[in-house]
């Protein structure tokens, strides 16, 4: 099998930190698949853009930095929601794989018992790139764009991103 890492998470949206860890990983592996988590999810506080606006992203970014694109796999999966069935859901979304890259305990865990290689995603500044804070600026008005790469930043402002961001802040306070 060919040494493939996964790396999950919902890029909401794709920033500096991500790609450096994407640029770790396949300094170890020789290819990765990068799965976009809660995919069928958008137009929330904390999840603004659509999976196709994060595959456009993340596939721009990478290119952009010079990764050979045939080293990459982007495919969104949507949530289960059934923490038991969430792997196979994993499974069956993506080419085989040896070892997954996460942070997060719950997939950690998860993938641990079906017998995967689990290691840590290897964070880059994480207080400082983090989806949360990008998203954070961006409502508050400060400066988010030096989070970001480059063609992500155009890519928000070409989908209209951050006044779909600011109107959803002002609709539900409750997301918060």
């Amino acid at each position: 099998m060919t040494k493939r890492g996964v790396f999950i998470g919902r890029f909401q949206p794709f920033h500096k930190g991500h790609l450096n860890v994407v640029e770790r990983i396949l300094s170890e592996m020789e290819e990765l698949i990068i799965v976009i988590g809660s995919s069928q999810i958008s137009h929330r506080i904390t999840d603004p853009f659509t999976a196709g606006e994060r595959i456009l992203m993340i596939k721009t970014a990478l290119k952009k930095a010079g990764i050979e694109m045939s080293r990459c796999w982007i495919i969104p999966v949507p949530d289960v929601n059934i923490h038991k069935l969430w792997v196979s859901q994993i499974i069956n979304y993506v080419p085989g794989f040896i070892r997954v890259y996460s942070n997060e305990p719950l997939t950690c865990r998860l993938f641990i018992e079906e017998g995967f290689e689990v290691d840590p995603a290897p964070f880059y500044e994480r207080e400082i790139y983090s989806a949360t804070e990008v998203r954070n600026r961006i409502f508050n008005g400060e400066n988010w764009e030096e989070l970001v790469p480059e063609s992500v930043s155009q890519i928000i402002k070409d989908i209209d991103g951050i006044e779909r961001m600011r109107a959803l802040i002002k609709t539900d306070k409750r997301s918060i």
